[in-house]
């Protein structure tokens, strides 16, 4: 009997990787999307939908009841839907720590906890640590986020760890890129109209990871049946601020390019300026502040040892081939 796997947040960038991962594994794939949601990438015929609005709890309630009455629960769950772009902390915190207190909270009441959660975090919660050496950030260490989504995800990630009856994986990934993604797309963009964008001129060390070897670690746990552990998930390299905006150049053919380093202080005040009108206009925007403290950030370096060593995490993109494939697809799309 095929094991059957629900992944929320299924029309976004990680989450239709993450279903296509899931039909590869010849598993039976259930799409949570909203009514709303675009099913571009969501055409194979093999997919099924589950309807789940996260934004209305008592909805939401409702459509996992109708679920398990017409076709009972799942073996698993990877929760991608979050919240990544909010006028206010309060979004965050609602569409992240809330929303998904709320979905669990259903599910135990409704018998329907699955063999395994996984929970989609990020390398954020940790905020600015361990500036001085560059170190890796290890799981050990005292996360301070310094962003409300980073806040909101280590609320989810601590509620999570509060339960002794409810079976999960965090997975904690640092940028993911790949085919479909938008805001490392704005690079490219940018590139390809003759221009880079280099925030501070300090030291930063920058790690990445390609979205299909997200979707491999987090299916490595599953059929490892891994539970109760948290993992940092990237390439395993660590690069600096040039390197990923040198292999999209060269990805675009060398076009002549003017590099432009931003002062953080002056970052700082184009972030709240930009900030003033998205609330003005009730936008989010993708610079804000929230943003300004991810991009000053100088250390991303995360230690990836325990997703080798227990689940045979073996990264298959280095930054090279992850940046060829991406870029050849924006192309093909018709992006660039």
């Amino acid at each position: 009997m095929e094991n059957r796997i629900l992944v929320t947040g299924a029309s976004g960038f990680i989450g239709s990787f993450l279903v296509e991962e899931g039909l590869a594994q010849g598993m039976q794939v259930w799409a949570g999307v909203r009514k709303s949601s675009s099913r571009k990438y969501l055409q194979d015929k093999r997919i099924h939908f589950a309807e789940l609005d996260f934004t209305d709890s008592d909805r939401l309630a409702s459509q996992l009841l109708k679920h398990k009455e017409e076709h009972g629960g799942w073996d698993y769950i990877i929760h991608c839907a979050g919240v990544t772009k909010s006028l206010d902390k309060a979004g965050f915190e609602i569409g992240n720590y809330w929303a998904t207190r709320h979905f669990i909270e259903t599910l135990k009441r409704l018998d329907m906890v699955p063999v395994n959660f996984i929970f989609v975090s990020s390398l954020s919660i940790f905020g600015p640590i361990r500036e001085k050496d560059y170190s890796s950030i290890c799981e050990t260490d005292t996360p301070v986020p310094n962003t409300a989504y980073g806040i909101s995800k280590l609320n989810t990630e601590k509620y999570l760890q509060s339960l002794n009856d409810f079976p999960y994986v965090i997975f904690r990934p640092t940028g993911v890129y790949g085919p479909r993604e938008r805001d490392y797309f704005l690079m490219v963009k940018s590139i390809s109209n003759h221009v880079d964008f280099v925030a501070g001129f300090k030291r930063q060390d920058i790690t990445f990871i390609y979205v299909k070897d997200l979707a491999q670690a987090i299916y490595l746990a599953i059929n490892k049946g891994v539970k109760y552990r948290s993992y940092f998930v990237s390439d395993g390299d660590v690069y600096n601020s040039r390197t990923f905006s040198d292999l999209i150049r060269k990805e675009l053919g060398n076009p002549w390019m003017i590099r432009f380093v931003c002062p953080l202080f002056m970052l700082k005040a184009i972030s709240y300026v930009v900030d003033f009108f998205s609330h003005l206009t009730r936008k989010p925007c993708t610079l804000n502040r929230d943003k300004y403290n991810i991009m000053k950030q100088r250390n991303w370096r995360c230690d990836i040892d325990p997703v080798i060593k227990e689940l045979g995490y073996k990264p298959e993109y280095n930054l090279e081939r992850g940046v060829k494939e991406t870029v050849s697809w924006y192309k093909k799309e018709g992006w660039v």
